[in-house]
């Protein structure tokens, strides 16, 4: 999935020395170079260079070495927050102790830390977790009247910035600092003017983000119909998340590997809140925990706090940007906040029931095994690509991405032995898929290896074509194509003319860039007749801006290869845009 983009195919992670500029490019080599999420890039080409070589145990090892740190990290936030909280020296330390080790092994962490793209996300929230141990260090200072706690309050903002540098949900850090104080805190410090000045501050940066979000944010990303390629629109999304988080909940409360599935592309949307019916008690259900949360804030300021963590945690992902609904490793901070508030709620039933050492100690044993249980035999199964596929399809039968996992994973083998028997083997997983759900890039997978394999065949070829022209419109369409054409372009033995063919259905089937319709020219007039890519070209240069130097370029090089009525045709369409203005 994403490592293959953000990290096998990115040739700028392939360092050989450690040298400035190396290490310059491959730090800001993120989404072609837009400079955002530097520190994992580092990281990742680092691997690489100690490695000599894109090394899964190396990459991995890191993930692991990573979540170690923040768990010790946070036995220290959690032992700081307990002591914040009234609780005795000895009970806070165990009990920071309890908490950290829970969110360490919990089952919903394998994905996040074994999926080696989502360092981004696990290193975020090292340094968010180090940013609120010097915050809750600084207050501590301020309520014990023993300082302003200043070089602690610089640490917040480095530490801060190193996850900003991340990810960038580490902007939530202000919500994560707001519901600390609104819970254990409480504004409270020795000397008056400290409290007022967390009052006012903390109201005015509130204030300023919430028109932020109401007058910026929303306006940008609000669509009332559906986002450009996907089938939701921003409240049906909204919908929907009540659902998921509740889903979450679930999966935390109850960690059955099952239910952890990895992939979710099969989670129906809310188009309505009561279609499906769990739409509206989940949003009842969310309204409830956090109205039960500002209730307890006083009574229960830890179980408050995480319940605040939690959906602060989720805020972004949430919200309304046209993201994928659903991802475990948005969990990874918000985890944090669960623990917390289970914890406290185990804990005051205990206080309650006057549960006895014997019986603690017994509660606790019961959920360590549960934990490491479910820990260990979703860790075993994302040990092997092929065990990790086949538990997909057995859990995901209808979903074509859990087909492309298993397909992918033994054709990742072929490629490392050239044993034929795994191309075998990936093509009979495909045509396996095939018969559960049609979907065009399990039918364009099946003609590839096929033709890698010699044994393609005129029918594989036209159920190729009937799956993508009976597919729905969207972006994947033209992905498929492009995996079609590259495969040509690299000297594969695929059919350029049958790609042709697919090339022409497509374009019906996904939206095309100025750029995306020259590729496509490109491509048919050099493996096809010219002519046929005169549509293409036309609808090139209807599409790109006045003026633009590529279709001037084009315009020259089919003037050179004897296009002259083409070019001329080109000439006016372009001409005809000023004309129009």
């Amino acid at each position: 999935m994403d490592d293959s983009f953000n990290i096998l195919q990115n040739r700028l992670l392939y360092i050989d020395t450690l040298s400035a500029a190396e290490l310059a490019n491959a730090t800001l080599s993120f989404h072609a170079g837009n400079g955002s999420r530097p520190l994992p890039m580092l990281s990742f080409a680092l691997d690489y260079w100690r490695a000599g070589a894109m090394d899964a145990t190396t990459f991995k090892t890191t993930n692991l070495v990573i979540h170690g740190l923040t768990t010790f990290f946070l036995a220290f936030f959690f032992r700081r927050l307990l002591l914040l909280a009234g609780c005795a020296p000895q009970r806070a330390a165990w009990g920071a102790l309890a908490l950290a080790f829970v969110w360490a092994v919990h089952a919903l962490q394998v994905s996040s830390v074994m999926y080696i793209v989502q360092r981004m996300q696990t290193m975020s929230t090292l340094f968010v977790v180090l940013a609120l141990w010097a915050y809750l260090a600084m207050r501590q200072v301020q309520i014990n009247d023993t300082g302003r706690g200043r070089g602690m309050g610089v640490l917040v903002l480095v530490f801060g910035a190193l996850a900003l540098a991340c990810k960038e949900d580490a902007v939530l850090l202000f919500a994560y600092v707001l519901a600390l104080e609104l819970t254990v805190l409480q504004f409270r410090a020795a000397q008056l003017n400290i409290t007022k000045g967390l009052r006012q501050s903390f109201g005015v940066l509130t204030l300023l983000a919430l028109l932020v979000y109401v007058f910026v944010v929303v306006p940008h990303y609000w669509h009332w119909d559906a986002y450009p390629n996907r089938d939701f629109s921003s409240l049906e999304r909204l919908m929907t998340q009540a659902r998921v988080l509740i889903m979450y909940l679930g999966q935390i409360i109850f960690p059955w590997p099952d239910s952890m599935t990895f992939i979710y592309d099969k989670v129906s949307v809310s188009r309505s809140l009561w279609q499906p019916l769990t739409t509206l008690p989940s949003i009842f259900l969310i309204v409830a925990l956090l109205a039960w949360a500002w209730r307890w804030r006083a009574y229960r300021p830890l179980f408050s706090a995480g319940v605040l963590l939690f959906f602060s945690g989720h805020f972004i992902a949430s919200n309304i940007l046209s993201l994928e609904l659903v991802f475990e490793h948005r969990n990874h901070f918000p985890l944090i906040g669960a623990v917390l508030a289970l914890g406290d709620l185990l804990v005051f039933a205990w206080q309650r029931w006057h549960v006895g050492v014997r019986g603690v100690v017994a509660c606790g044993g019961l959920v360590v095994i549960i934990l490491g249980a479910a820990t260990l035999v979703r860790a075993y199964t994302w040990g092997d690509s092929v065990r990790h596929g086949e538990q997909l399809i057995r859990l995901l039968p209808d979903s074509a991405r859990a087909w492309k996992e298993l397909g992918r994973a033994h054709f990742d083998r072929y490629q490392t032995t050239q044993d034929d028997s795994h191309l075998q083997r990936a093509i009979d997983v495909y045509a396996a898929g095939l018969l559960q759900v049609e979907e065009p890039s399990l039918a364009s997978n099946l003609v590839i290896y096929k033709s890698l394999l010699g044994t393609v065949e005129d029918a594989d070829w036209q159920k190729f074509l009937d799956v993508l022209r009976n597919a729905p419109h969207g972006w994947q369409n033209k992905f498929v194509v492009w995996t079609l054409m590259n495969n040509v372009n690299r000297g594969f033995d695929v059919d350029a003319q049958r790609v042709i063919k697919a090339i022409n259905i497509m374009v019906d089937k996904a939206s095309l860039s100025d750029l995306e319709f020259l590729r496509l020219a490109v491509f048919v007039y050099k493996n096809g007749r010219p002519e046929e890519a005169n549509p293409f070209f036309i609808a090139f240069a209807e599409s790109a801006p006045k003026g633009d130097a590529n279709l001037h370029r084009i315009i020259g090089e089919l003037l050179n290869e004897g296009h002259k009525e083409l070019a001329a045709q080109l000439e006016r369409i372009d001409a005809s845009k000023e004309a129009v203005k």
